[in-house]
């Protein structure tokens, strides 16, 4: 059953989504657990499915999309984490050796159907999309083996690492973190859920093109080794999110340039999870 946040009547809230409907918690759940991120940190998410299916069903259309958890405490993403020729046009890149980090902000991820902000001035004509599949951490984790790693997943999401390429050259945190450049959603589809989850399938489609297609298997370092290397870093908390990469296929990779302008349909479809959407 897929779970996220939302607004209806005027009031952030969050629950449950199946079949084109949303039932959100009641205001009694949500005074004792403040946020989805608080229902995963306290291993509840039992009782807020108890909780959810007794309220009444809301259509999509009815309901403002919300990033599935409002507050995560960490938005880590993956750079160069599948093989393809970009950022050195027309010429193969090797493998990383080490995984590649970078963080990103919550003020720079938007939600499902949202306007993505086009940056003002000659930033506006770099405007990237990267479709990737995103991680969401379910239980606390610290230097943990990649063996086991896949016990600490609570779900999966599909996320788009807005990225402003001219400034991204001179300053990674800058060309990532343009304020409403990227989004996630629509909602988080729990691991127990997935009938395969370990053939997860990406779809990017620009104006119904399909410009990006992966599959998890396609990946260099498996969500396994990327979960165990951040966790030798820092902890790992209930909630926090990792962005697992992209791969081949942005509009930096195009000859010409095809990067994002007003009036663009992004869709970023992850098997099993959902189709993000938004528009420029």
């Amino acid at each position: 059953m897929n779970v996220g946040s939302f607004i209806t009547s005027e009031k952030e809230t969050y629950g449950i989504f199946s079949d084109g409907y949303a039932q959100s918690v009641t205001d009694e759940f949500i005074f004792e657990y403040n946020s989805l991120r608080d229902v995963l940190e306290k291993d509840s998410l039992s009782l807020m499915y108890e909780n959810a299916l007794g309220t009444s069903k809301l259509k999509h259309s009815k309901i403002k999309f919300l990033p599935p958890l409002i507050n995560p405490t960490k938005i880590i993403c993956v750079g160069m984490n599948y093989r393809k020729p970009y950022p050195i046009d027309g010429q193969k890149v090797s493998d990383p050796n080490n995984i590649i980090l970078f963080g990103k902000n919550r003020e720079a991820m938007l939600a499902h159907l949202d306007f993505l902000e086009s940056p003002v001035g000659d930033a506006s004509n770099t405007f990237d999309y990267e479709g990737e599949i995103a991680v969401v951490i379910g239980k606390q984790a610290r230097n943990i083996s990649p063996a086991n790693a896949h016990e600490y997943i609570f779900g999966f999401s599909a996320f788009n690492d807005g990225s402003v390429r001219d400034w991204q050259s001179h300053s990674i945190y800058a060309g990532k973190n343009f304020s409403g450049s990227g989004s996630w959603g629509p909602w988080i589809t729990p691991l127990e859920d997935l009938v395969h989850p370990s053939d997860l399938e990406l779809t990017v489609r620009l104006n119904g093109e399909v410009v990006q297609k992966a599959s998890i298997s396609d990946m260099i370092f498996s969500i396994n080794e990327q979960i165990s290397y951040i966790s030798r870093i820092t902890t790992l908390n209930p909630g926090d999110v990792i962005a697992t990469g992209s791969p081949d296929g942005t509009g930096a990779s195009f000859n010409p340039k095809r990067y994002l302008k007003a009036g663009d349909d992004l869709e970023i479809h992850v098997s099993e999870v959902g189709t993000l959407r938004n528009y420029i």
